[in-house]
């Protein structure tokens, strides 16, 4: 891996704002920014999802992070999700998850994680489906999940502009000099 690369994960629950966040960072950084995948992938489906589907959807994260990473060579990249809301899921739904996906979480340099709190209203679409009291169930998951990878983050929140300002600030906190 890159090492002057400095890799930022913005993740949490459905419909916190986890695109517009790594979109807006990425113009302000001036750098490019991993789309979701999984939502692309089970937007095309016309039948609901199952474990096999969600193993092709982290192995194409695993693809598009090599992919970005070589595009970026040097400065900062932002991801809209990551391995560890696969892992999660993989875990809640399907109560198993492949050892290589643990062990490449384990592998990888993230350097901060910015988890999107459930401060913005969810909003329901063909693809959502946690909502309500599973959000909150789900963010402490994320955050758990972090901690026990040994990673560091830190909760942003507030809507529009200012939750780019609480990235921002954070991002600054982090000691990452970027």
């Amino acid at each position: 891996m890159n090492n002057h690369i400095r890799r930022i994960v913005i993740t949490g629950p459905e419909s916190t704002g986890k695109t517009e966040l790594a979109k807006g960072l990425a113009s302000k950084f001036n750098t490019i920014w991993v789309p979701e995948y999984a939502r692309e992938y089970v937007e095309k489906l016309n039948r609901p999802y199952v474990y096999d589907d969600v193993i092709r959807i982290a192995k194409h994260q695993i693809k598009e992070e090599e992919i970005f990473t070589r595009k970026v060579q040097k400065g900062i990249l932002f991801f809209d999700t990551w391995l560890i809301i696969t892992k999660v899921w993989l875990d809640l739904v399907f109560n198993k998850c492949p050892e290589w996906i643990t062990e490449h979480i384990r592998s990888s340099h993230i350097d901060l994680f910015l988890v999107c709190n459930t401060d913005l209203q969810w909003v329901a679409d063909s693809v959502r489906e946690n909502g309500g009291e599973k959000r909150e169930i789900l963010l402490k998951q994320y955050c758990d999940e972090i901690n026990s990878f040994g990673f560091d983050y830190k909760l942003v929140e507030g809507y529009g502009p200012k939750r780019i300002e609480s990235a921002l600030t954070s991002l600054s906190e982090s000691g990452l000099n970027l």
